[in-house]
């Protein structure tokens, strides 16, 4: 069971004896803004994006954190200090504030030395001890296995409360991967499978493709050694002949939109590593499958992008069945461009993409443009939007006790493709291979339980049927009346039978609440002793404990005079105990054994 971190001491007494804080603090004032100051680069850059601010903050962070890091090592051998003064600087270069820079030097203080929560709360106030809580890994000798997945957990619930949480863990493993080198191979997997299968996702969530590009490349290298090389002698040798080649076409294209009085930038956009591997893979290309493309950003309007586009297309041939409109349908980050390939010169296909500025910001940075570019964000587009996703996420992430379950429900939510479908008039998002079942529960829980069948475009269709990318749906409800509907086909209502073939976790979880909750007749005594152990853990989690084994529990239950945990866990399911009252006897007995 976790145990209290306590409050420990506040800044003044964090400090080693040695350097007492007036001291240290007076000789931070008078540093010097050169190359042998430490946070020179990091003050730099921030101050290239936001100027005018006071870098005293970021000094006095960085002194703590390397106080408090002294004598600690990577496993490169480096001194420990240098990885979160590097997590900062990532988050410079991403344009961020100086709280997120402050707590990105911080970010394993509470971790992995003495320094508490509440000094860092003491010391910097509680949006940064939010900001390194959010990030602070949970101990493996209290939650064993399940560390893991608490700690993504928990950082999914603080990312709901400031999304900084994850630009800071985002930077943190980018920096690990950048050094994964001095790991053994075992290792190297490892992280690199589980920044594949989360993180990654996670920051295409967020929209910020300059860490994407970098993370999935690096991803790339760790799993596919071989595939990495052979794309890095593709990139080497291949693309210097294409030069020649791409200034011809960026200069007939900057013709063309000058001739129809388009004011736009056109440049080449080489494609990453990662992106011509998948397209190399899914085409079962020989020879690595890294088509010319040009980007051509926009000054003016959404309208203007329309008037490029005809611009390209009355300049060379559009390839059939290659374009697509990101601006009217943006994809579920709120990406927005133009995307057409051509027939270029020497009738090679030369892909190309056409926004404006404000969309280009946004496709670069996503979320971290509210950030990096204040003064426009009026053009970046809503990252309340952006977030949307993230909302879905806590909203199931508060049915599912086990954590677990959560992290494999996230996993599975951020692998699956997505598609966008039309109902009552908006768009909604879902995990691909959904069907109505999945979309009635997005609508509300009670439209979930109640749907009786769903029109695709207008037909009727069993509620098992896949939807497609741009469906316009229709729920059938129970309290609805159509006449085209069979009322006797199947009782109102929920059937276990939607579990074989829904996607969404949400959906998921709320059809096995509806069962738990209804008690329906047969349900077994090992779904008792289940949900009574979530009912558990659930409640521990209010508290911030957890349980790393059933010792403590099984403890209990003979304390309290039952003939083994089976009993009292079916107990708390029946109601005849609390859950409450349980995990209040549980820390007491754990806090102050007799």
């Amino acid at each position: 069971m976790e145990l209290d971190a306590g409050h420990g001491a506040a800044l003044g007494g964090a400090l080693p004896a040695e350097l007492p804080l007036t001291r240290r603090l007076r000789s931070l004032l008078s540093w010097p803004l050169t190359d042998d100051d430490p946070v020179s680069l990091l003050v730099r850059t921030h101050r290239a994006i936001h100027p005018g601010t006071d870098p005293n903050l970021l000094r006095r962070a960085y002194t703590i954190a390397d106080n408090m890091h002294r004598g600690q090592f990577r496993k490169s051998g480096d001194p420990y200090i240098t990885h979160p003064l590097a997590v900062a600087q990532i988050c410079a270069e991403l344009g961020m504030d100086h709280t997120t820079l402050v707590a990105a030097l911080l970010h394993d203080t509470v971790e992995d030395t003495c320094y508490t929560l509440q000094a860092l709360d003491d010391d910097f106030g509680p949006e940064v001890a939010h900001l390194v809580d959010g990030v602070t890994k949970f101990d493996k000798a209290f939650y064993g296995k399940s560390a893991e997945a608490e700690t993504i957990r928990k950082m999914i619930v603080a990312a709901g409360k400031d999304v900084r949480v994850l630009i800071i863990k985002l930077a943190d493993r980018l920096h690990n991967m950048r050094t994964l080198d001095a790991r053994s191979a075992s290792s190297r997997a490892r992280i690199a499978k589980a920044t594949h299968d989360v993180l990654v996702p996670l920051c295409d969530r967020l929209g910020i493709q300059v860490l994407k590009r970098e993370l999935d490349d690096v991803v790339l290298m760790h799993l596919e050694p071989e595939e990495h090389a052979r794309i890095d002698r593709h990139i080497s040798h291949g693309r210097p002949h294409w030069a020649p080649y791409l200034d011809r076409v960026v200069n007939e294209a900057r013709v063309a939109l000058r001739r129809d009085k388009v004011d736009a930038k056109v440049d080449p956009r080489p494609r990453h590593y990662y992106s011509i591997w998948k397209d190399t893979i899914a085409g079962d290309h020989v020879v690595p499958f890294d088509l010319p493309r040009i980007a051509v950003v926009v000054d003016g309007t959404d309208t203007d992008c329309y008037a490029a586009l005809g611009s390209i297309h009355g300049l060379w041939r559009p390839v059939p069945g290659r374009f697509k409109d990101f601006i009217a349908s943006p994809k579920n980050n709120l990406y927005r461009s133009l995307h057409t390939t051509v027939t270029g010169p020497e009738d090679r296909t030369v892909e190309v993409l056409i926004r404006t500025r404000g969309m280009h910001q946004v496709a670069e940075y996503g979320v971290v443009a509210d950030y990096r570019f204040p003064k426009a964000a009026g053009a970046t587009g809503p990252s309340g939007e952006r977030l949307d996703w993230l909302r879905r996420v806590l909203d199931w992430e508060q049915e599912t006790s086990d954590p677990a379950q959560f992290l494999d429900s996230l996993r599975c939510d951020l692998a699956e493709a997505q598609i966008q479908v039309f109902t009552e008039g908006r768009q909604v998002v879902l995990p691909a291979g959904s069907t109505p079942v999945d979309l009635a529960y997005e609508l509300g829980n009670a439209r979930g339980d109640h749907c009786l069948a769903a029109k695709i475009n207008g037909r009727l269709v069993p509620l098992s049927s896949a939807l497609e990318e741009g469906d316009v749906v229709e729920i059938i409800s129970e309290t609805e009346s159509h006449t085209d509907y069979d009322a006797n086909a199947a009782p109102p209502g929920p059937r276990k039978e939607w579990l074989g073939f829904v996607k969404s976790p949400h959906a998921q979880l709320q059809i096995n609440r509806f069962f738990a909750d209804h008690q329906e007749p047969g349900i077994s005594i090992a779904d008792k002793v289940r949900l009574g152990r979530a009912a558990i853990g659930l409640t521990l989690r209010k508290h911030n404990r957890g349980l790393a084994s059933d010792l403590p529990l099984r403890r209990l239950s003979e304390e309290q005079g039952y003939p083994d945990l089976e009993t009292m866990l079916v107990a708390v399911f029946d109601r005849k105990v609390s859950p409450d009252t349980v995990v209040e006897q549980l820390i007491a007995m754990v806090d102050h054994p007799q």
